[in-house]
């Protein structure tokens, strides 16, 4: 890797959080810059031109309660000016009225991006929905165990929400300060540790995919020979950990979801450690388990390739209920869903 894929990489991340802001704030045109103009989309409810897919999610989102669409576990592939990349997305959604409900939906893009006339955007989209979970909506309870008065501004739709508000004012502050400096060319230490903690990152989401897929060889290959991992569930070496944790998964779980962010990297050299965060959902024996908690790691780079050497999961809360998992209703015309192992589509899309 090199600066023009560190630079491309940022690019794409960019994107894909302005494609959530777009559906979470039912701002078209925000949306609708995600994509290239000719670009095309596989949402299983819709299939065909973006532009007409950003219509309907604006209007839809227009009408109904307000939404959030975390996007995780970006890894691209770069070639030149295209790329392929996977995303993970935990979307929070709401009903009101009689019967209102609450609802998490895990899932993953599948993306072709281009980068045209120096922009990169999203040429062709797939979704894949991976899970969900449904309850009573809880919005409306008496005697809630945090005010929300407490919780500062509340979020909303298009100009009506505040935070459109303070970027449009921090935006115009700055700019009101004059020109701005010129950047600085990076040294080249400062531009291995960026690269350094790109390859970090995708460490992270070789082993998300890795776990979730049941795929021992990639979830392996993050781990030094002499890697040593606490998680709980297995304790051992690397390899150990590989080929125990994929039989557990796919003996006991109806499926898993790794979802990381917060991912903080320092380095030293050729030495790294860092701490990430995880959300977790799986479904097993009839009931849905959501946990939270921490990756703490201690990284080597070894003949110049960065892998694993300690990992520790740190468990800071769970939650646990009876399984609402739905295939039908809404979810019925998502036809494109996670599988395990080669079958998944990840691997068509990923081109092996």
């Amino acid at each position: 890797m090199g600066p023009e894929t560190l630079i491309a990489q940022q690019a794409i991340a960019s994107v894909l959080s302005t494609h959530s802001r777009g559906v979470d704030r039912a701002d078209a045109n925000l949306l609708g810059s995600a994509y290239h103009p000719d670009a095309t989309v596989d949402y299983g409810f819709f299939v065909g031109p973006a532009a007409t897919l950003v219509a309907i999610l604006a209007g839809v989102q227009k009408a109904g309660p307000l939404t959030l669409h975390r996007t995780s576990n970006v890894w691209a592939r770069i070639t030149g000016h295209q790329a392929i990349a996977e995303s993970y997305v935990i979307a929070y959604a709401a009903s009101t009225g009689e019967g209102a409900m609450e609802r998490l939906i895990g899932g993953r893009y599948l993306d072709r991006l281009e980068c045209r006339d120096g922009e990169w955007r999203i040429a062709h989209r797939t979704y894949v929905m991976d899970w969900n979970t449904n309850r009573p909506s809880t919005a409306d309870c008496p005697d809630p165990p945090v005010d929300n008065a407490l919780l500062g501004p509340r979020g909303g739709h298009a100009a009506s929400d505040p935070g459109r508000a303070l970027l449009a004012f921090h935006t115009a502050r700055h700019r009101s300060t004059g020109a701005p400096a010129m950047a600085p060319t990076p040294s080249a230490q400062a531009l291995d540790v960026a690269l350094s903690k790109l390859a970090l990152h995708e460490l992270n989401t070789a082993y998300a995919r890795g776990i979730d897929r049941g795929d021992v060889a990639l979830l392996a290959s993050v781990f030094h020979p002499d890697a040593t991992v606490v998680s709980g569930v297995v304790n051992g070496t690397g390899a150990e950990f590989a080929t125990q944790i994929v039989a557990f998964v796919m003996q006991h779980l109806d499926y898993c979801f790794h979802s990381i962010a917060n991912e903080w990297f320092e380095v030293t050299g050729d030495t790294a450690v860092g701490e990430s965060y995880v959300v977790a959902s799986v479904t097993a024996g009839g009931r849905d388990v959501l946990t939270g908690g921490r990756y703490v790691d201690s990284f080597e780079r070894r003949n110049g390739t960065w892998k694993i050497s300690s990992r520790t999961f740190v468990q800071d809360w769970t939650s646990n209920h009876p399984a609402s998992g739905q295939v039908d209703g809404m979810y019925e015309t998502l036809k494109t869903r996670g599988r395990w192992g080669k079958d998944d589509p990840v691997y068509a899309h990923w081109g092996h």
